[in-house]
């Protein structure tokens, strides 16, 4: 059999393009969807991409009344709490690390035993009505979610007034530095796991039913299916947003920490991120704060094309394929 003949000045490995197909078609079938677009990537370029440019100010003494123009350049001065060990930069960065490692290994996988319990279901309506249930906190703010946990768990919520009521001591949950870090690791998976379960449980509606057919005929128990099936089908989006987890592994949520703060002291509650709102906006040191806010953004970037670059090596697309 003879190879199909390319046409001429083409790739025989790609398909000839049909008529109609072109860029500028594309563009004029599609440009209502465009047009919505555009406020979105806009919004994304200001703010994600043209702030890069304040960046400048971790090399300078910046001060906001003279501006970027007239602020004294200081080079890699604002960088010696990296150095030099600031006691209070450590504490913050203890805080994170240890932040980070408690919502990898309790806060990842929540959302993925979630979703598989609800792929057991076998009543859709049951099934839609928990998810419905578990999504609704995700559309809280921290403010009101912070709020919700002090009306329960505070030392007048009602928890503690049942206890009271009842002859028991008091549980000193809000507000006990030993307690804190359980406590805001219970608040990210209340908050969060409803949502994040909706792209676990996509790709388990993918997954093809005759692989679960076919173990249960050689005698594969669920543990067995969910062990060799499930999660070698869900292995890819793991893997994904795994990489994802890491580029933001040192945001650990300001806002949620930022309202506790003052409750349980810094000592405990102080992340990178409070440390450049405390220093920078309310102590004033803005070069300091943009340089620590700077070196953050420098080692989530090379989490990722580490990770990224380990997923390949394990035949995984990760985000991006080089």
């Amino acid at each position: 059999m003879t190879a199909p003949v390319a046409p001429r000045g083409g790739d025989p490995r790609r398909p000839a393009r049909r008529p109609g197909q072109g860029w500028w078609a594309r563009l004029r079938r599609d440009h209502p969807v465009l047009l919505l677009a555009l406020p979105g990537i806009a919004v994304v370029i200001v703010f994600q991409y043209v702030a890069l440019g304040g960046n400048v100010i971790a090399f300078q003494d910046y001060q906001p009344y003279l501006g970027i123009d007239r602020s004294l350049w200081v080079g890699l001065e604002n960088f010696s709490i990296l150095f030099d060990g600031d006691p209070r930069f450590l504490q913050a960065l203890r805080n994170t690390l240890f932040i980070t490692l408690l919502q990898t290994v309790f806060v990842f996988p929540a959302p993925i035993v979630v979703a598989l319990l609800l792929n057991s279901l076998v009543s859709n309506k049951v099934k839609q009505a928990v998810q419905s249930v578990l999504y609704l906190p995700h559309f809280l703010s921290w403010v009101i979610v912070v709020a919700v946990f002090q009306q329960v768990l505070g030392g007048a919520g009602m928890i503690n007034n049942f206890l009271r009521a009842n002859g028991f001591e008091a549980v000193n949950i809000i507000g006990n530095p030993e307690a804190f870090y359980a406590l805001i690791t219970s608040q990210v998976i209340w908050k969060d796991t409803g949502w994040a379960t909706i792209l676990f449980l996509a790709v388990l509606s993918q997954i093809d039913r005759s692989l679960y057919e076919a173990s249960a005929m050689d005698g594969a128990s669920r543990w067995r299916q969910t062990w060799h099936v499930t999660l070698p089908g869900m292995r890819a989006i793991i893997v994904l947003l795994l990489i994802l987890k890491l580029g933001d592994s040192l945001s650990v949520g300001f806002e949620q920490l930022l309202l506790q703060q003052q409750a349980v002291g810094r000592d405990v509650s102080e992340v990178l991120d409070t440390y450049v709102y405390n220093n920078g906006v309310i102590g004033g040191a803005w070069g300091v704060s943009a340089a620590v806010g700077l070196v953050k953004g420098l080692v989530g970037l090379v989490l990722v094309l580490v990770a990224n670059k380990i997923a390949h090596a394990l035949g995984e697309e990760g985000v991006y394929r080089a």
